[in-house]
Formats: structure tokens, sequence, C-alpha cells
């Protein structure tokens, strides 16, 4: 890439003289590496920080829209629960019913979802909001996910998630989440090099200030981003492909309750539940109490079976902590509870993905959570807004945005360069959205830095 003449400021990378430090030429190539991926992978970024923070704050934002579908006066006696599901068919009878999620406070609603729906999203279900006190039916929306998001935060998370755009927008968020970190790491390293005295930002003007703007609100702000890039690539389409192959070949795959049953009771009953097994409709009363005596409390969600030789599967889904996560599955037949299963005996990895999905969604803190994540997003775009700032304050005359000098890698030594250079091969091969970008990165740089070469304008590039 062509360069503008070497003019010196603080960030600008000084000769380096031969030195036994393995430290000290590093700091040009991280200055370089910094400067691009903040210039090139920023928009993506300030995407998702915007994004982010709107989603961060839906969830109260839901509660509020939807308060007269969520929330009943409280009531003297709940009526049994298959009278609230029977409430619910007889005012939405197409469709089937793919799980209840019993009424989880005292004002709360009981949501009927149901599966198959016309005109609803394959891939989201129909939630019915029943009184559980009178059974009247409150509402119906279209409900998406474990959280069971409704439709103003489900457009967001598709926003957030994907730009609205299916799987192909998912690469964009991939991008982002595989390249936060690389950004945060590089500015610490920068931040922490730096004489203390240029870490000062009271007192400074122009460039100098939103540098230590930037530096300061970048590193208070790097843990978080850090998590944040980390917990994001988890269920990512490439790299939490690869996690998960990772986690699954170290054993560390998140277990699911057994829902098989047998015996000559198999099939018999009355009504035909969502997957076409026989239930009769006073049967969801005596499962949700088959769980209760296995210790499962609100929040519980009740999924009924598959086929006639699947049973009933009762699980919490409190993402808040502590987290309640145990699952039963219950023999429609007889009642009996088959298979049991803790969050506690979760491996490690397994927990640990849980935990971070939920705080990276907002739900692990409840509101507390929320708070932290529009924070972390407010900071990215911040500095964001200052680095494109600082690059605007590097130009001279016309020039926009002087770019970093090129070569600093040759400073590198061969001890230092090559191990480098193995891990990051590894790395981007199991972050491809890291692995990719960056070999472009520098394929367009070293092109434009010989086209540039050729015509005697720039500095030479070693072969």
């Amino acid at each position: 890439m062509p360069t503008a003449p070497t003019i010196t400021t603080d960030d600008t990378p000084r000769p380096v003289a031969p030195t036994s430090s393995r430290k000290a030429p590093l700091r040009p190539l991280i200055l370089r590496l910094h400067f691009y991926a903040g210039v090139l992978v920023a928009p993506f970024l300030l995407v998702a920080a915007v994004t982010g923070l709107l989603y961060a704050a839906s969830f109260q934002a839901e509660k509020i829209v939807y308060a007269h579908e969520l929330t009943v006066p409280v009531g003297d006696r709940e009526l049994p629960l298959s009278e609230q599901v029977a409430a619910a068919r007889k005012a939405h009878p197409r469709g089937t019913v793919s799980a209840v999620r019993p009424s989880p406070a005292a004002d709360a609603t009981t949501r009927v979802l149901l599966s198959g729906v016309p005109g609803v999203d394959p891939d989201h279900t129909l939630a019915v909001f029943v009184d559980p006190y009178t059974a009247e039916v409150r509402g119906a929306l279209e409900q998406y996910g474990s959280t069971g998001a409704l439709p103003l935060r489900t457009w967001i998370d598709g926003l957030h998630a994907n730009l609205q755009l299916g799987e192909t927008g998912r690469l964009y968020s991939e991008l982002a989440a595989s390249w936060l970190w690389v950004i945060s790491g590089g500015g610490l390293v920068l931040w922490f090099g730096r004489r203390r005295a240029r870490r000062r930002t009271r007192g400074t003007t122009g460039r100098r200030r939103t540098l230590g703007l930037h530096g300061t609100v970048g590193v208070w702000a790097a843990a978080g981003f850090f998590f944040l890039s980390a917990t994001g690539l988890t269920w990512s389409t490439y790299a939490g492909a690869n996690i998960d192959e990772l986690r699954t070949s170290l054993g560390q795959s998140t277990p699911s309750v057994s829902a098989a049953v047998g015996g000559e009771h198999a099939g018999h009953g009355g009504t035909e539940s969502a997957g076409g097994a026989q239930a009769g409709p006073g049967d969801v009363d005596g499962i949700l109490r088959a769980a209760r005596s296995e210790g499962l409390g609100d929040p519980v969600e009740i999924v009924p079976p598959a086929d006639a030789a699947s049973a009933y599967v009762v699980r919490q889904i409190q993402r808040s902590w502590p987290e309640k996560q145990d699952a039963v599955a219950v023999d429609p037949a007889t009642g009996e509870v088959t298979d049991v299963l803790r969050f506690a005996d979760h491996p490690v990895l397994a927990k640990l993905t849980r935990w971070g999905i939920d705080a990276h969604t907002g739900v692990l803190f409840g509101l507390a959570n929320q708070i932290a994540l529009m924070a972390l997003a407010l900071c990215l775009i911040l500095l964001i807004v200052w680095g494109y700032r600082m690059w605007w304050q590097r130009g001279r005359a016309s020039a926009f945005g002087r770019p970093v000098p090129r070569g600093a890698w040759q400073q590198v030594p061969p001890t230092v360069l090559v191990p480098l250079m193995a891990a990051v091969a590894v790395l981007g091969y199991f972050v491809p959205l890291l692995g990719i970008p960056l070999v472009a990165f520098v394929a367009v740089d070293v092109l434009l830095g010989e086209i540039a070469h050729r015509r005697g304008r720039g500095t030479p590039v070693a072969r």
C-alpha cells in the first residue's frame, strides 16, 4: 500500500536498531496489524456494537411492549394445567402442541407453544398466553429460541446475528467476533508499551488527546471484549463447528436426557401430542407432578413425546444465576420418571459454554448483565469513532490518514517470527474468518507494496 513520507509521531514506528530483545521488534508489527485491522474490520464491529446495544435493551422493552400477554392479576388458585392447554387449543386449534411452559410466577401467564401453525415461521412457534387463574387466552405471539424471544426481541436478535440475511449474514458477526480479541489484544500491547507519560489524557489536545481517550477506554473494556469475542465464537458457523468438534473429541459435549421408553403401555392413551404419540388430556398435570417430585422447580418446559416410543421431557429453563437446567423424562403411560439429568453432572466445558452464552446474551445476571453489555457496546462504539478520528488526524495536507509504514515484520528475529507464523496458521485454521481475511490483508499489502516499489515510491519489500 502506498505510503506518505515518513513523519515522526508518537505511534510512527522508528527505525529499530539490532537488539537482543524479542519484544521491541514486535511493536511495529503489532501497530501495523492493529491499524489495518481496526480500519478494515471496524465497520463490522460498529454494526455488531449498535445491534448488540439494541439487543441488550430489548429484554426490558419486551416486558413493556408485551405486558398484556406476559402478566396477569394474581388470583386465588391456579387451574389445572390441562385446562389451560385446552383453552389455548380451543382458541388456536391449528398446529400441534410442541411445548408447555407453566406460569413461572404468581403474576405470569402460561405459554402453550404450537408448531406447524400456518403463517408462522417454521423455525418459530406460536406462543399462546393463558391466564392460569381463569384460563382466559390473553393473546398469541410468535416465539423464537430457548429464551422465549417474542417478535421485538426476535427481530433485533436477527439483526445482530445476521443482519436479517439468514445464514449468509451470520458471516458478518463471526468476522466481528473473530477479530475483536485480536484488535483488543493489540491495543493492550501498544498501550502498555508506551511510556507512562504518553498515556496521559488530561491536559492534552488534538490527536494525542484522542489517542489517550481511545487507549484508556480500550484498556478498561478489554476484558469484556475478550469475553464477547470468545463466547460469540462458540455458536458461530465455522469457528463454532470447530469448537463443538473439539468439545466432542474431549468428551465435553452437552448431554441430553434420554426420552426413550418401551413396554406394553407405549402408545396407549387419548389425544395426539406434538409428535404423534398418544397421551390423555389430563396427563400433563401428572407429568408435571412427576417432574416436581424430582426437584424441578419453576420455570420449566414440558415437551410432549416425539413418537409412541418416547417419553415426555420436562426441563428447567432458568438461564439466570443460579442456573436451573435439570431435566427428566417421564413415561406417559405410567407417569414414572425414566431418566434424570442434572446440570451439576454436565462436563466442565459444557457448563462454561452455557454460562458464557447466557452472559453474552444478557440473561445470566438479569438487568445487571444487560447494563454491562450496553456499557461494553457503547465503549466499542466510542473506540471505533476515536480510532477513525485518529486516522483522520494522522493525515497531512490532502492525505487522509497516513498508513503505518510497511516492512515491520522484517525487524522480527526468525526465532520469534517462525513460531509466531505457525501459531497464527493454526489459529487461522480453527477460526477461518480470522485466518482468511488475514491472508487477504497480507496478500493485498504485499501486492501494493510491490507496485509502489516498482514505481519507485515505496519501501522495498523483501522476497
